[in-house]
């Protein structure tokens, strides 16, 4: 196993069971930890503190054309507003930095990827007409990032984008809809498009620091209950508000029309948590969903067990 599941197992043993708030407070001096609606017995350190992993803020894009090194196979996020030049955000930056803090035309977006639990989703910065700035807390909570606004310094759940600790506790940030695909397919459908450049930092850029890990029985620093149905925490699921489609239903079907959705999967996309190099990974397609207009809408891609520890009472899409 990897020199990184060793570390990670070692912090799984060594770190405290028990959060104390009085130790958070030395290094979050200006959260208000007297406001929250999760219990903080859930929530532990990933190990890198605060700001461990370094977002990234307003990221340079360049043309499609410009970028030379990405592998066709590597998947991107990807951003389509209304009105503005399609933009790609590539997995091999977001595995190193997690977040970009980026501003599309006039809409301030984050761009997020948490690979524990395979979550990309992208949100709208502004919170009651005030635009925040994201952060890595360097904390999980059901082995799932907690973000932090540098405003008000609350943390923040990726999976669900609500507000957990802290002032904007209970305030909900707006998904816009993306999804991720082939860097490839990309290229194709926008040969005008934009591509996030390489950082300037020194990261294994195209590695994946947690090869092998979509293979795994069972998810890192996750207390959790495990999905019902006999469906492998680790497989993929796609999230649709309180819904969840298993990938390999999609697979054999290619495209499902259900409760106001359509969901569609394409072959092509490498999996960025399976080889050691992102491009070498397993296929597992990328996703489109539409609603019955035909609009692009809100989604995402994540592991079963963290659709099920954030929605217990989730509605499992299995088709029987």
């Amino acid at each position: 196993m990897i020199r990184f599941i060793f570390t990670l197992c070692m912090i799984v043993f060594t770190a405290p069971a028990v959060a104390q708030v009085q130790f958070w407070k030395h290094e979050w001096p200006n959260t208000d930890f007297g406001k929250s609606d999760v219990p903080f017995t859930e929530i532990l350190s990933g190990g890198p503190p605060r700001d461990g992993i370094p977002a990234i803020d307003n990221p340079q894009m360049i043309r499609v054309d410009q970028s030379k090194n990405i592998p066709n196979r590597e998947p991107v996020m990807v951003v389509e507003l209304d009105g503005e030049t399609a933009r790609a955000y590539p997995i091999r930056y977001l595995m190193w930095h997690e977040i970009a803090n980026d501003t599309v035309g006039s809409t301030p977006i984050a761009v997020t990827f948490c690979p524990l639990c395979n979550s990309g989703i992208i949100f709208d910065r502004r919170v009651s007409g005030k635009t925040l700035t994201f952060g890595v807390s360097g904390k999980l909570r059901n082995s799932d990032m907690i973000m932090f606004d540098r405003e008000t310094e609350s943390w923040w759940q990726q999976f669900s984008g609500t507000g957990i600790v802290g002032v904007q506790t209970g305030r909900k940030l707006k998904k816009l809809p993306g999804w991720m695909e082939s860097w490839g397919a990309f290229r194709a459908r926008n040969p005008d498009g934009l591509v996030m450049a390489e950082p300037k930092s020194s990261r294994r850029y195209g590695q994946n620091p947690y090869a092998g890990y979509d293979s795994l029985d069972r998810p890192f620093l996750y207390n959790g209950e495990m999905p019902p149905h006999d469906i492998e925490p680790l497989s993929r699921v796609v999230v649709v508000k309180n819904r969840a489609w298993p990938l390999e239903r999609l697979r054999k079907m290619n495209e499902i029309t259900e409760k106001g959705v359509t969901i569609s999967w394409i072959a092509g996309t490498a999996s960025a948590l399976d080889a050691a190099k992102i491009g070498q990974g397993k296929d597992v397609g990328s996703i489109r969903v539409i609603n019955a207009k035909g609009q692009d809408i809100a989604h995402d891609v994540a592991f079963a067990f963290a659709f099920h520890a954030f929605h217990p009472n989730g509605k499992w899409m299995l088709g029987n």
